[in-house]
């Protein structure tokens, strides 16, 4: 197993970065995401909204790893979001449903008001485990350690993404 960290800080409220992320997709970074369907919501209790949703990925692989799954492009994952309007905090697990049995991505994402400028700044906390399944511990090194450095790219690419959308609404809520 490789574990993937990154921290950042948003510069947007908590409350715009909170409801930007339901608007994320489409934008121009993250042209490999094809559906997000919400498959259930509901409030666990008066304060906190569970959202479990569907995320469909389009992404290229290498040929070597291809050749052992079979050529799929089409992926998808599971993404269960529970945000608490009292605590302030959003917290996003997701997980690949699409070759689990061979490379199981589990990922987690928290949002909080930044401790020092609460209403102006947004605590990104992401982490990752990455764990290859194969007979082969030399085949599970390579493949983990690829899908970390490939994680870590998608995962600058979708705070480019989330900076472009979150720009996007603020400037279309201030000319409104």
């Amino acid at each position: 197993m490789k574990l993937f960290l990154a921290n950042h800080t948003f510069n947007y409220p908590w409350d715009q970065v909170t409801s930007a992320n339901w608007q994320k997709y489409p934008n121009e970074y993250s042209t490999h995401v094809v559906s997000v369907d919400v498959l259930d919501r509901r409030l666990v209790n008066d304060h906190t909204l569970r959202t479990e949703r569907l995320i469909g990925c389009k992404q290229s692989i290498p040929r070597w790893l291809s050749f052992l799954v079979g050529g799929a492009n089409l992926s998808y994952v599971r993404e269960v979001s529970e945000i608490d309007l009292h605590d302030k905090t959003l917290v996003m697990k997701s997980m690949n449903l699409t070759m689990n049995h061979l490379l199981l991505v589990k990922e987690t994402v928290i949002y909080n008001p930044d401790l020092d400028l609460p209403s102006h700044k947004t605590t990104f906390n992401q982490s990752a485990e990455i764990t290859a399944f194969a007979g082969v511990s030399k085949l599970c090194d390579k493949l983990e350690h690829w899908s970390v450095e490939r994680f870590g790219q998608n995962a600058q690419t979708g705070r480019l993404a989330f900076e472009s959308v979150l720009n996007r609404l603020t400037e279309t809520k201030s000319h409104n």
